[in-house]
């Protein structure tokens, strides 16, 4: 009789790649089957948010990480607070918009005016789908390529972030099936937040859209929460909604995040603001990996993703701009 077979050896290599495909519990924790930062928030305070109250005047940006939140936060404050747009208030962004799932400054939302202002990460699963009956709410997406780059330097200025000195191992937790960076994978929350398109009051925008038009996107996130500005408050508010502008300026570039969640050394939180970036970082192979996991899914998604700039030729309809002419 032939002897039993040895059972199958793992190789040190595959010990090592799943020990290294696993985030750290130091920085992130498991809530209902999502990953969630450990150093911001909590499980009681995630589950607080059931009861949330919120109000029809509300409005949301919705993003997953690195997909242009910080930017549209500042259109919208500049939008929404005059103050803001002439520069007689010096209150950072986040005080204005504050995200729903970090209450890092443990303000009471509930003492706010209305209407209230939000940001979230949170994949639409994870949020009461009632919210969103009564809500606006503004959805940005960016080309996972250049999020991914992006995330992947983000981590390295965040303390509450962990430090991945690979791309490859982050590359492969940005791509496995439910993600295992914060949240939830990409492609699931872009997905999850574009299957309501119908059913909710949701503006979808892309960063590259942005990017190319700026003036464009901000008449339609004006038309989308019924603000009518002047010519020359709208001017404003696209001279300081430019990256550079925001960039220099510490109330709308999170400069001023305290140090328990930024380390303090040179290094923008708004690294490059570009476009088609991950052309500088990524091999032809790992191109073709996201290009593997992410393509033929992304077909079912009704947006078209834009690679590079200068693939988007875009017009502002003039029935779409909420200007008042004086």
């Amino acid at each position: 009789q032939a002897p039993a077979a040895a059972p199958a050896q793992t190789s040190s290599w595959e010990r090592y790649n799943k020990l290294t495909m696993e985030p750290s519990k130091e920085y992130l924790f498991t809530h209902k089957g999502f990953y969630f930062a450990a150093n911001i928030t909590t499980p009681e305070y995630l589950d607080s948010l059931e009861t949330f109250e919120i109000r029809d005047s509300d409005v949301f940006i919705a993003t997953y990480p690195k997909s242009g939140t910080v930017w549209t936060q500042n259109i919208l404050s500049l939008i929404f607070h005059e103050g803001h747009r002439n520069g007689t208030e010096n209150i950072d962004l986040m005080d204005r918009i504050p995200w729903l799932e970090y209450n890092t400054k443990h303000m009471d939302y509930s003492a706010f005016p209305s209407p209230r202002l939000f940001a979230t990460h949170l994949p639409l699963i994870c949020l009461r789908l009632v919210f969103f009956f009564f809500l606006q709410v503004i959805y940005v997406t960016r080309n996972p390529k250049d999020v991914l780059v992006s995330y992947f330097h983000f981590s390295k200025i965040m303390v509450t972030l962990e430090k991945v000195s690979d791309f490859n191992i982050f590359m492969e937790r940005f791509l496995a099936g439910k993600g295992k960076v914060s949240f939830l994978s990409w492609l699931d929350h872009v997905t999850g937040w574009h299957s309501h398109a119908e059913d909710f009051n949701i503006l979808f925008l892309t960063y590259e859209e942005m990017k190319k038009d700026l003036r464009s996107a901000v008449l339609k996130i004006c038309n989308f929460v019924g603000k009518t500005l002047s010519e020359k408050e709208v001017e404003s508010v696209v001279r300081q909604a430019t990256f550079e502008n925001m960039r220099k300026d510490p109330r709308a570039n999170y400069e001023n995040l305290s140090e328990f969640l930024r380390e303090k050394k040179p290094g923008y939180f708004l690294r490059k603001g570009t476009t088609g970036d991950w052309k500088n970082m990524m091999t032809v192979a790992q191109s073709e990996r996201v290009d593997e996991v992410l393509k033929e899914k992304m077909k079912n998604l009704p947006i078209k993703f834009i690679w590079d700039i200068n693939e988007i030729s875009s017009s502002v309809s003039p029935n779409q701009s909420p200007v008042a002419k004086h």
